[in-house]
């Protein structure tokens, strides 16, 4: 069985996502500058990306599947196009049934409606031998955070301060984090956790 990882851009004053979060903007303010190392600078970045796209499964929360709360727009299949960088099975946590919706490129999106723990077990079956990642977003990593159930953190820190929008680790409780690597440029500096309670 694989570890389970967490990748997640994040500012130095703790945000993942700006303020003001909405579907023209589904970073909120600002937000989209936490990811800019991954489109400016791809090649330097380039064994960080490997990882994070090398997962055997992954999980998140509906919000980084789309926008909006209660019944699905069934139209929406994802803010990232016809063939999503996951090559893999999406987890989408949810409070509301959806059929699975396949995608070019072997992601698939299915639904999860019972909680975490499903969550968890639907992603380490379909990920067999591999890893199992939790993309996020903040809420999300939160509760996994919380539960213990991630093993590896890996941040990826954007040399910025949003001043408010959605915080990685409220109401994670006490963690001890290891560090075991890190490599920077000069847009982000990536720093990887061992995670210890």
């Amino acid at each position: 069985m694989g570890k389970v990882t967490c990748d997640i851009g994040i500012s130095v004053d703790g945000f993942v996502a700006g303020p003001n979060q909405r579907p023209d903007e589904p970073l909120g303010d600002g937000g989209e500058r936490l990811h800019r190392w991954m489109f400016e600078q791809p090649e330097e970045n380039a064994e960080v990306l490997e990882k994070i796209t090398s997962a055997g499964a992954y999980i998140m929360g509906r919000n980084m599947f789309a926008s909006g709360r209660g019944d699905w727009d069934l139209d929406w299949k994802g803010w990232w196009g016809d063939e999503p960088p996951y090559h893999a099975p999406v987890f989408v946590l949810t409070h509301y049934e959806r059929e699975p919706v396949p995608m070019k490129g072997g992601t698939t999106f299915s639904f999860v409606t019972d909680g975490i723990d499903s969550a968890m077990a639907q992603a380490r079956r379909a990920a067999g031998d591999g890893d199992v990642a939790v993309a996020g977003g903040a809420q999300t990593v939160n509760q996994y955070l919380a539960a213990g159930l991630i093993d590896e953190l890996r941040l990826h820190i954007a040399p910025l301060v949003l001043g408010a929008g959605e915080r990685l680790f409220e109401g994670v409780g006490e963690l001890a984090l290891e560090p075991v690597e890190v490599s920077r440029t000069d847009l982000v500096t990536h720093v990887t956790y061992r995670i210890g309670r």
